[in-house]
């Protein structure tokens, strides 16, 4: 039975990580493989973000759901995911609705926008990772599939073990932190897929 996996990446276009994501999509294209990948930069480019009035709070909500309907999730850290900020912006955790601006997500060339949230309350115990906070969008899925008790499976996008390029909120994973990259026979570059198929618990 295939599994629902959700990916989180830095998708920059000119430094990000997207090659190991390209990766994964392919393994749940093709007939060697089991697994079914939800890749995160087919939700921000979905109905959600489809809304010209698409904001932060909106995707990190969205991002919520894809969450909670997967099995697990693989986080990929590059050399700069522990210094991106993308979707830290919301000021609404900290100010009054009337004092915030928000800029619309991939619409901002009419500037920002007065924020929408006329409330906020803190989350239930069982409930999801506010989609109201100053997380960037990366550590905002960390901590939605930790309070969600998802499987977690943290790679480099590297040959090698890089811990110092851990987000500070992640530096607890550097033991069980894998390269995704490997050398196979030929000493070509291959994705380990035998390692990610044992980490989501395939025999």
């Amino acid at each position: 039975m295939s599994k629902q996996v959700y990916i989180s990446a830095d998708y920059s276009e000119d430094s990000g990580d997207r090659n190991v994501v390209e990766e994964l999509i392919r393994w749940g294209k093709d007939s060697q493989h089991v697994t079914d990948f939800i890749d995160m930069s087919k939700v921000s480019s979905g109905s959600v973000s489809n809304d010209p009035d698409c904001r932060i709070c909106d995707l990190k909500a969205e991002f919520n759901r894809q969450i909670n309907a997967s099995s697990a999730v693989i986080i990929i850290v590059g050399d700069k995911t522990a210094c991106r900020t993308a979707g830290s912006a919301c000021e609404r955790c900290t100010k009054e609705q009337w004092a915030c601006t928000c800029t619309p997500y991939k619409h901002n060339s009419s500037g920002a926008k007065p924020c929408r949230v006329a409330l906020t309350s803190t989350p239930a115990p069982d409930g999801n990772y506010g989609n109201i906070n100053a997380c960037s969008y990366i550590e905002h899925e960390f901590r939605q599939a930790q309070k969600k008790n998802k499987p977690i499976i943290v790679v480099y996008n590297s040959l090698n073990y890089q811990p110092s390029w851990l987000p500070s909120y992640m530096s607890h994973y550097e033991s069980v932190a894998r390269p995704f990259w490997v050398r196979n026979s030929l000493g070509y570059r291959v994705g380990n897929y035998a390692y990610i198929k044992q980490a989501l618990g395939y025999v």
